[in-house]
C-alpha cells in the first residue's frame, strides 16, 4: 500500500469495556480511547456488563482511580467531545434498569449489530 493509499485509510478501533467505575482498568479503557482519537483513528467504546454504569448520568463524575490521571469524567468529556462514540449494551443496560434517558450525554443504547458491521469493515478491537 502505498503513503498516498494509507493517507485516505480511516483506522476504527472499538473498546469493549466490561470493567465498572471501581475497577482502574476502566480509567485505563477511557485512556486508550482518547489515545485513539489523538492518533486519527475512528473509536468507539462499547460498554459491557458492569462498564454499562459508566454511562449512567453522574456516574463517573467523581470517580479519580490514580491521583496522578484525569478523573474518569474529563477522561470520557475528552473523548465525546473530540468524537468519539460510546455505545451501551442493551440487556445490560436493561439488567441495570436503565433507559436511554439515564444516559449521559452521548452515549446511545445500540446492539451488537452496529458492533459486528464495524469489525467487519475491519476495525481493531481491544478488550478490558
Amino acid at each position: 500500500m502505498s503513503m498516498d493509499t494509507m493517507e485516505k485509510v480511516t483506522k476504527k478501533l472499538v473498546i469493549l469495556l466490561s470493567r465498572g467505575i471501581d475497577d482502574e482498568r476502566a480509567t485505563v479503557g477511557w485512556t486508550l480511547a482518547n489515545a485513539g482519537i489523538a492518533s486519527g483513528q475512528e473509536v468507539t467504546v462499547f460498554l459491557v456488563s458492569a462498564g454499562a454504569d459508566i454511562a449512567r448520568k453522574g456516574a463517573a463524575d467523581l470517580i479519580r482511580m490514580n491521583p496522578m490521571d484525569p478523573s474518569m469524567k474529563e477522561l470520557i468529556d475528552k473523548f465525546v467531545g473530540t468524537g468519539g462514540t460510546v455505545w451501551v449494551c442493551p440487556p445490560c443496560a436493561s439488567l441495570r434498569g436503565y433507559g436511554q434517558e439515564d444516559l449521559m450525554d452521548g452515549a446511545v443504547i445500540t446492539g451488537a449489530g452496529p458492533l459486528h458491521d464495524l469489525i467487519m469493515d475491519g476495525a481493531a478491537t481491544l478488550c478490558l
